[in-house]
């Protein structure tokens, strides 16, 4: 179908949802150094014209398409505890990053179109963001007193997301709800025992002695 003769898909907020998803889509297919607007528009099903209105080049489009994904809504569980807070959120991290469109943003922003500094700085942005909207999981479990005081949230939650993007990103390992709560074991005992904490060490128990 060629792209000047694509059924419209509306207008505003429509037309760039369907833009966005079309390049994200591109990106991952095909990369940035083969992308083009006539493609993009084919996909979303849309003139290149109206692309054009809206973006003045394809750099612009790639980066704004990226950009439109950081403030994408997480929800935050609010269980009552450390353990099904980040179990709750482990599953809902395997779930969003194995959709389709979550699948089309990680191969965008390491595609050949992260040597744009724009998208570099994208990418960090998404990151971090993801890193900001979690960490009340941790700062809750600190002020309950299940996680040793001055626990770094922000290394928690590496901690927890790592082995999902190590499969995702790396080893192309299927990702499922057993990886995600055996990050949760993991990031839970290291937690507890103050692997987080500035001194590395959490409040000594009794000791044990085996005889």
């Amino acid at each position: 179908m060629n792209a000047e003769h694509a059924r419209p898909v509306g207008r505003g907020a429509k037309v760039r949802a369907a833009v966005h998803a079309a390049t994200l889509a591109e990106l991952a297919e095909k990369g940035y150094a083969t992308l083009t607007v006539d493609g993009v528009a084919q996909r979303a099903g849309v003139h290149k014209t109206t692309v054009y209105r809206r973006w003045k080049d394809r750099e612009s489009l790639v980066v704004d398409a990226l950009a439109g994904h950081v403030a994408a809504d997480i929800p935050i569980p609010d269980t009552g505890t450390f353990e099904t807070d980040l179990r709750a959120l482990a599953r809902a991290l395997v779930r969003m990053m194995t959709a389709a469109s979550a699948r089309a943003l990680l191969a965008a922003v390491f595609s050949d179109a992260a040597r744009l500094s724009e998208v570099a700085e994208v990418r960090r942005q998404i990151f971090d963001d993801r890193l900001r909207r979690a960490e009340p999981v941790v700062t809750r479990a600190v002020s309950r007193g299940e996680l040793p005081a001055g626990t770094d949230a922000a290394e928690v939650i590496r901690s927890l997301a790592a082995p999902v993007y190590l499969r995702l990103l790396m080893t192309v390992e299927p990702v499922d709800e057993a990886v995600a709560d055996q990050a949760v074991r993991v990031t839970l005992a290291a937690a507890r025992a103050g692997a987080f904490s500035p001194t590395g060490l959490s409040a000594p128990g009794p000791l044990v002695v085996h005889g």
